[in-house]
């Protein structure tokens, strides 16, 4: 196999210092950067010339910009890059500060996109690369006292999904990994912590609970060879979970979204923008027989619907009655210009620079 370039940021510790480690012992060559680059000193003494050390604090846009062009111009070419650099910021909500909520977007959202715009242009003129973005469960899903930390994953979820999609004629992919809980020190000394309301202790206590119950931490070593196997595959997919506990997360969560979106389907689809005409509490259509009709004002929906094996939802409760009497979809001017999810196939760490 080809020897690949990677630029990995928060190689100081965690999983970016082992995903490196992983590249460079099969021969890859690596551009690891960190805020305190005196942490690579071991990696640069074993590898050589295989590492490029770079101090890096990737909330400063133009340094990542400069960064980038250094290791291609260093290494003739870039295949790989993880945004990896990131670091969890604790509090609930109402606790977050001003400065702390910027400051978790500049690193974990805006840092990433400042490394990805800054090597696009090189992926796109050699026709090739993959991005690596270093997601979490909690970019899919959210629990108590992180709220901003899921802010700012849950951005980087969106932005690489439009990514995907938009670079994906130019030959690169996109990759978000989705980790459980590691020890990489996301919770310990490299975390944040929001002032503390004492009114919310007995909610933190009951997350630090169900925290401990979701996740027993692994060591960031043992997903090497899943890395490995992810940048070496030619059709990789959008996201990747790592661990075996995300998998059980994201279904329990989906399922009940899928179930309370199936419940208010009715109550949505009597919001359709083409059948307004101003008068509360009703909603105008026009039938096949082109004459103009008025529903009945929805009404709350309490029944949860449930899915049979085909996909179908087999019992929704008394909101069916909303729209028992409307014409079929196809029936209505749409005019909504309602989007469509893309159909793809393709299926933390500390703060470091």
């Amino acid at each position: 196999m080809a020897v690949k370039t990677w630029f990995i940021t928060g190689t100081s510790r965690g999983f970016g210092r082992e995903w490196a480690i992983a590249a460079l012992d099969r021969g890859d060559r690596v551009a690891a950067t960190a805020r305190d680059i005196a942490s690579l000193d071991d990696l640069a003494a074993k590898y050589g010339d295989a590492i490029l050390p770079i101090r890096l604090d990737v909330t400063d846009r133009g340094a990542d910009f400069a960064a980038v062009k250094l290791a291609h111009d260093y290494f003739g070419r870039l295949d790989v890059v993880v945004n990896n650099a990131g670091y969890g910021q604790f509090g609930m909500v109402e606790e977050i500060s001003e400065s702390e909520i910027r400051a978790q977007l500049e690193t974990n959202l805006l840092g990433a996109l400042w490394v990805t715009q800054a090597a696009l242009p090189y992926l796109r003129g050699q026709g090739s690369g993959h991005i690596v973005q270093v997601s979490s469960i909690g970019g899919i899903s959210a629990f108590m006292n992180t709220g901003a930390y899921h802010a700012s994953k849950w951005a980087l979820e969106g932005l690489s999904q439009s990514l995907a999609q938009e670079v994906a004629g130019f030959g690169v992919k996109v990759t978000l990994i989705e980790p459980s809980g590691y020890s990489t020190d996301w919770a310990g000394p490299s975390a944040r912590h929001a002032a503390e309301l004492p009114a919310y202790e007995p909610v933190r206590e009951q997350a630090a609970q169900a925290r401990a119950r979701r996740f027993t931490p692994g060591h960031p070593g043992a997903t090497r060879e899943a890395v490995l196997t992810l940048v070496d595959t030619p059709d990789p997919p959008l996201r990747l979970f790592l661990g075996e506990a995300p998998l059980g997360i994201a279904t329990a969560d989906y399922e009940s979204r899928l179930a309370a979106w199936r419940a208010w389907q009715p109550v949505a689809a009597n919001a359709r923008s083409a059948s307004f005409d101003g008068k509360p509490g009703q909603q105008r259509r026009s039938g096949s027989d082109g004459a103009r009709h008025f529903d009945r004002p929805a009404e709350r929906v309490d029944a949860v619907g449930e899915a049979d094996e085909s996909g179908t939802t087999g019992r929704i409760g008394p909101a069916a009655a909303i729209v028992a009497d409307r014409e079929p979809e196809d029936s209505v001017t749409r005019s909504d210009g309602d989007m469509q999810p893309a159909g793809s196939s393709r299926k933390s760490p500390p703060r470091s620079g």
